[in-house]
């Protein structure tokens, strides 16, 4: 089984798990960002799946979004306006992202301590997170290394 095939088995399993519905729409938008090697728009989704579902309409794409964003299967990159599957859903924690500014790759990370002291720093001066994107730009090995040969 892929890595693609295993996060759609998983995202399966889950949806099923919390009893909430796993469309084939859904399924459809997070196969193509899965399939993706960096994040997806919106609008490019929304291309894809017109190709193959002529009645897809911008709402269409957004709620399946807004659906695979709250099971944690999908992130927004708040910096790209872009979505990334999720490579471990089952991580109830907080992340970051590695995101390359010339490839466009993203790597996902789980620094647990990083998000619990920026909590507790939040905490002590009275202020409640709701949401937390941690974004770092750079360049990945394999961009650097191409660099380096030119």
């Amino acid at each position: 089984m892929t890595d693609a095939n295993a996060l759609l088995a998983q995202a399966e399993r889950q949806c099923q798990l919390r009893g909430v519905r796993f469309t084939p729409i859904r399924r459809r938008v997070l196969e193509m960002i899965t399939g993706a090697s960096g994040g997806l728009k919106a609008y490019e989704l929304l291309d894809r799946l017109a190709v193959e579902h002529a009645a897809a309409r911008p709402p269409t794409v957004y709620r399946a979004l807004d659906f695979l964003i709250e099971q944690g299967l999908v992130h927004r990159i708040e910096s790209l306006n872009a979505y990334v599957a999720c490579p471990c859903p089952e991580h109830a924690h907080g992340f970051q992202l590695l995101i390359c500014r010339h490839c466009g790759r993203v790597e996902e990370l789980h620094l647990d301590d990083v998000n619990a002291q920026l909590s507790a720093q939040a905490r002590d001066l009275g202020f409640r997170v709701e949401r937390q994107t941690i974004e770092l730009l750079g360049s990945c090995d394999l961009c650097l290394t191409a660099a380096a040969r030119a």
